[in-house]
């Protein structure tokens, strides 16, 4: 889709308090363009971007993905597995990348160099870096699962390293009760 195309498409957003800060949702007839997680929700809609001038506010629109939310939140692991996401403007190292994270079972992790490798590129891990650090779609793109080659967590674009750490330790914990 060339951008003009892109431009005159309908956008919609929402903004809703979550466990772990204020979740903003942006999307169109393709599904979800950009999600934002931040402590505050000004922050959080910030976080949509340019395209959030262009949007009208539909929380009706997003009744499923917030629903899909609220159950993530609530210890369903699974449930934001089948949202749907626009990865149309992505470059394709980011959408392989983006899709191979999205892969990366709940409570586990994976270094950038195994998602470079899933990606397509075993000598990509700075670029698998990349990817996850402008990943629009945190949660969905699970990419506070990817850490350091040491297993260190490294930054965390979504409400900082502390949430990243707090994600996975929900994450572990539930896990360990299915």
């Amino acid at each position: 889709m060339n951008a003009v195309n892109r431009e005159k498409m309908t956008l919609h957003y929402c903004l809703q308090e979550t466990p772990f800060g204020w979740i903003a949702l942006l999307g169109g007839r393709d599904g979800l363009r950009r999600v934002s997680l931040q402590p505050e929700p000004q922050d959080a809609l910030n976080g949509l971007g340019e395209e959030l001038g262009n949007a009208e506010e539909k929380t009706p629109q997003f009744a499923e993905v917030l629903a899909a939310f609220n159950d993530y939140f609530a210890g369903d692991l699974t449930a934001l597995d089948g949202i749907p996401l626009d990865f149309s403007a992505a470059p394709p190292f980011f959408s392989a990348a983006w899709g191979a994270c999205r892969a990366i079972p709940p409570g586990e992790t994976r270094s950038y160099q195994w998602l470079a490798t899933a990606a397509g590129n075993s000598r990509a891990s700075r670029a698998a870096g990349q990817a996850m650090a402008k990943n629009p779609f945190p949660l969905i793109v699970p990419c506070h699962r990817v850490v350091g080659s040491n297993g260190g967590l490294h930054g965390y674009g979504a409400g900082g390293v502390g949430v990243k750490a707090r994600l996975l330790e929900m994450e572990r914990r539930q896990a360990t009760l299915l």
